[in-house]
């Protein structure tokens, strides 16, 4: 996808204000936002209709408030980056009558913030995000998330829930199942889905690989 000139422009100016703003969450650090961009951009060919200014600057701005995800006001940290994003933008110059979609997309990109997407731009957006769950970076993220909140791996016996209830708030691995997987249906996109179903069966693969080898007997130790 060729950038215009004053896209560019913006996307280096919203590349610096998130960097302002993003904390230490290196799940959520700017190579994320640089990634839903960029899974954004791909999303744009198949919908050129929609405002990529727009679209742009809530990938970059998305997560200018990000709260770790045990906080409990976790479910407000979309509406709460939008108010920051629009100050923001007000300060730099922004085009007034876009910021709305722009507060909006941002708004509705969140998982635990339950709030449909109205727009084009809203819908692109929030695919893109949910695309960076996916994957192999996806799965990254997920086993970072995990160890910052004390999650064990899998459990011991059972890593994939046939005989408990799925817990992802003590067993990284069952957020696959509980969350990942669960992505793909959810895609506001057409080609977002499609995306999202290509990525979640590599991290099928691999959570059948993980299983194998968690639940492997001891190599039985050569006799002398």
């Amino acid at each position: 996808m060729t950038i215009p000139d004053d896209l560019q422009r913006w996307q280096a100016l919203c590349q610096q204000l998130a960097a302002q703003e993003t904390g230490q969450d290196a799940a959520h650090d700017t190579s994320h936002l640089q990634r839903v961009w960029g899974n954004a951009q791909l999303l744009l060919q198949h919908y050129p209709q929609a405002d990529a200014l727009v679209v742009l600057t809530a990938c970059y701005l998305h997560d200018v408030v990000n709260l770790p995800k045990n906080h409990p006001d976790r479910p407000q940290a979309s509406c709460m980056a939008a108010e920051r994003a629009t100050t923001l933008l007000l300060a730099q110059g922004f085009p007034a009558q876009k910021l709305e979609l722009v507060a909006h997309a941002i708004a509705a990109h969140s998982f635990s913030a339950r709030i449909a997407p109205r727009t084009l731009e809203a819908r692109i957006v929030q695919d893109a995000d949910r695309l960076d769950a996916l994957g192999p970076v996806g799965l990254a993220r997920m086993f970072h998330i995990g160890g910052q909140l004390g999650r064990t791996l899998a459990h011991a016996t059972d890593p994939l829930a046939t005989e408990r209830t799925l817990d992802d708030q003590q067993f990284t691995l069952d957020h696959i199942a509980a969350k990942l997987l669960q992505l793909p249906p959810t895609m506001q996109t057409e080609a977002g889905r499609q995306e999202a179903e290509r990525r979640a069966q590599w991290i099928t693969d691999f959570r059948q690989a993980f299983v194998q080898q968690w639940n492997a007997a001891p190599i039985a130790q050569a006799q002398s």
